[in-house]
């Protein structure tokens, strides 16, 4: 059983850093109908803000992950504001070009600032090393980022379902001309919205550092993840983002650890099996 317990920890721990980096997405795409592909170059602003704070200006690891948040919040502000709001009522097609392109200028920023190479982020003593309880290891690490999963996915149901702007948002998703019609600033709440999704990719993006490692090409390979996970879970679900990440990262290490040769394809079969049982996704209504 050891064996195993390790396997389904690792593979929680890993859902717990796709549900950071997926939620905001699910998020927005169920909110606001826009694709946005760049979801991922803010969580990699998120691990270059991180890297930039700890080994340049010799900031503590934990630190760093709040400023991670606000500079990717900010900076999808600016974006939301300038760019994506011109684009609502656009097709999907439009919204797909816009937005990989501006992934790719991220990524063609990040090799020209920082390199092609990994880069690490020093993490403190107390992150590092394992637990051992009935003869299993336990990565400190991991459990750190399991508590923050977890403290983020109760924070977000509360937010969303028990204060007032959760009530503002939930009206403004079932139907926005009646939103507005009640004295709602939907534009000012999708903004809010957006940047908190976005804040939550930075925030999972200084995150994943000691787990997958950063470079320039982290926005396009974490973004085939993130959009499994949302199509999985179903577009507006937080529920739905966490039970998917839960499933696709268990599916995930399972895969490589017991069937290596076919590991990596191992979260596309449950991606398949899944949406031909539900096309909507595991939570979504359409």
């Amino acid at each position: 059983m050891g064996p195993i317990i390790g396997v389904l920890f690792d593979g929680f721990a890993y859902g717990m850093l796709l549900f950071l980096l997926s939620v905001g997405l699910s998020v927005t795409l169920g909110m606001m109908n826009f694709v946005n592909l760049a979801h991922c170059a803010f969580a990699m602003l998120g691990g270059y803000v991180t890297v930039t704070l700890v080994n340049t200006f010799g900031w503590p690891f934990l630190a760093t992950l709040p400023v991670a948040f606000l500079a990717a919040a900010v900076v999808s502000v600016a974006l939301e504001r300038t760019l994506y709001r011109r684009l609502y009522r656009a097709s999907e097609l439009d919204q797909v070009l816009l937005t990989i392109g501006l992934a790719f200028m991220s990524i063609a920023t990040a090799a020209y600032i920082f390199g092609t190479i990994l880069q690490p982020a020093a993490t403190p003593s107390y992150l590092r090393g394992s637990l051992q309880y009935f003869g299993i290891n336990f990565g400190v690490y991991r459990l750190f980022l399991v508590a923050v999963g977890l403290a983020v996915t109760l924070l977000l149901v509360l937010m969303l379902e028990y204060t007032r702007f959760g009530q503002q948002v939930r009206a403004a998703v079932d139907n926005q001309r009646m939103a507005r019609g009640l004295g709602i600033n939907v534009d000012g709440t999708f903004a809010v919205a957006f940047a908190l999704g976005s804040g939550l990719a930075g925030l999972g993006g200084a995150l994943a550092i000691e787990i997958v490692g950063l470079d320039p090409s982290f926005a396009l390979t974490y973004l085939v993840y993130v959009l499994i996970v949302v199509s999985v879970g179903g577009l507006g679900s937080i529920w739905g983002s966490f039970v998917a990440a839960v499933l696709i990262g268990v599916s995930d290490i399972a895969g490589k650890y017991y069937v290596p040769q076919v590991g990596a394809f191992m979260i596309y079969l449950v991606m398949i099996v899944l949406l031909m049982w539900r096309p909507q996704g595991l939570f979504g209504k359409r």
